[in-house]
């Protein structure tokens, strides 16, 4: 936190939108967002403090009937224009994200801008037939919008994570209160200004930026918020539920993952494999459902290595805006050393390092850069097997048989996603229903914005995307007719 003086080369976002306007913070303080790749300072954003909260949620509560009464295709209308306006800064927006946690630039583009536009494309055309209300014998019952919601959110996935919650709470009738990760806030400023373009009513949507300990914790407790979604580490998961709990307002987390992906004995090894090696890595593996413990059979084990490391080689780390770069640079520092930390526990621990290491990348010095890495001889107790790493760190762990993949791969607090390679697709749907997480995909199924998701055991609770997504900000009222 800081208050130098700003150059103009560094981008000043010092306002926050609250109740249809952009407004001065209670509060004089500002965040430093820094560029991965160059490690400078290139936007500064307000600290907001309590009041701030007060009054977003004061906003978000007067707004609240108007908006929760609006029918469900005048909701479509306004959210189909912020989809519009979003495509229309379509590449700005990856530019951004590139710039701020350094996702390389092609995937930017295609993933980090595209995929967030798609989904909040989705709500609006599951509003166009949504049943908000049936009848089940004498009685007609009624979906209702939850209230006032506040949305916490990452800096992995910046505009994607806001869109799963923001785009479904609004679609519901909710009015929500947006604290974006002070990471990576900037795109969370992008969708204001759509919002504010495309005349959805004022204090339906507001945002406040800052810190997660300051705006999450007085969220997560304030009395007129009714529900809370968060996605975040388990810790973060925790403390949220803690405060929530003191007013019993309803919680919706999406934590942390160690995925597991196996692959059976009668896969296509080479392409099960150096798919599992992309998964892993895909945005510097900064992704919760990342498959980050590969589980190959013992028979076929030197050979699953040998494809991983020459997979795992291919990823050169490298500027972002290079079109032809898989692998940029961690969010920031301390994601950096965290990585960094857990791969020297590996070593410590007795694990195999096939390729990677602590070091910097060659020529790379500067930036938040780390190799990718690859341990074999992975035991499932090991710490780099239990915890998530959140990095481009993956552990390859031998099995016997179907039975004692299974148990390794549901031996883990996590159960957020999965995956699992067969030739025989029927053998691995059998598979893959023993296996206790929220999604598994069967030979490299391809993501569904449309599909729920979300966690089992310390991956949270509720799901996120298409008509599950929509009902998690949805209350349930039977009238006995």
């Amino acid at each position: 936190m800081s208050t130098p003086s700003v150059s103009p080369s560094i981008k000043l976002l010092d306002k926050l939108y609250i109740n249809g306007s952009w407004v001065e913070p209670c509060g004089t303080a500002m965040f430093d967002v820094i560029n991965p790749t160059s490690e400078e300072v290139f936007a500064r954003i307000p600290a907001g403090t309590p009041d701030d909260v007060n009054l977003a949620v004061a906003a978000a509560k007067a707004a609240f009937p108007s908006w929760s009464t609006t029918p469900a295709s005048e909701r479509a209308a306004l959210l189909g224009l912020v989809v519009e306006k979003l495509s229309a800064r379509r590449e700005e927006i990856a530019n951004i994200i590139a710039d701020e946690i350094g996702t390389p630039i092609a995937i930017a583009t295609a993933v980090q801008a595209g995929l967030p536009i798609a989904v909040l494309n989705s709500f609006v055309k599951l509003l166009e037939d949504f049943q908000f209300e049936e009848q089940i014998g004498n009685s007609l019952i009624v979906r209702e919008p939850v209230g006032v919601v506040g949305c916490i959110t990452p800096w992995n996935y910046p505009l994607h994570q806001v869109i799963a919650k923001v785009g479904a709470a609004l679609a519901a009738g909710c009015t929500v209160v947006l604290k974006p990760s002070e990471v990576a806030p900037l795109t969370a400023f992008i969708l204001a200004e759509t919002i504010h373009e495309a005349g959805i009513p004022a204090g339906v949507f507001n945002l406040i930026t800052g810190l997660g300990l300051v705006v999450g914790e007085e969220l997560a407790s304030h009395s007129d918020i009714d529900m809370i979604s968060l996605t975040g580490s388990t810790r973060a998961g925790r403390q949220v539920s803690a405060a929530a709990a003191v007013t019993l307002k309803r919680v919706a987390l999406e934590l942390g993952g160690k995925s597991a992906n196996i692959i059976l004995d009668d896969a296509d090894l080479a392409r099960a494999v150096s798919n599992g090696v992309g998964n892993c890595f895909f945005n510097s593996g900064q992704t919760c459902s990342a498959q980050t413990r590969m589980l190959v059979p013992r028979s076929r084990y030197e050979e699953a290595v040998q494809i991983a490391k020459t997979a795992a080689e291919k990823y050169t780390p490298g500027d972002p805006r290079d079109n032809s770069v898989r692998l940029g640079p961690l969010a920031s520092q301390s994601q950096r050393e965290r990585v960094r930390i857990y791969i020297r526990k590996g070593i410590e621990e007795g694990a195999t390092l096939v390729t990677g290491g602590t070091e910097a990348p060659e020529g790379l010095e500067r930036g938040y850069f780390v190799r990718p890495t690859i341990f074999a001889n992975v035991d499932n107790s090991m710490t780099i097997a239990q915890e998530e790493i959140f990095g481009p760190v993956l552990c390859i762990i031998p099995y016997e048989d179907d039975d004692d993949a299974v148990r390794i791969a549901n031996d883990c607090i996590y159960g957020l996603a999965g995956g699992v390679w067969s030739g025989d697709p029927e053998r691995a749907k059998r598979v893959a229903r023993r296996l206790r997480t929220g999604q598994v995909d069967i030979n490299g199924g391809k993501f569904n914005p449309v599909a729920p998701f979300g966690g089992y055991k310390q991956s949270g609770h509720g799901r996120e995307f298409g008509k599950y997504g929509l009902e998690e900000f949805l209350e349930v009222k039977s009238l006995q007719l």
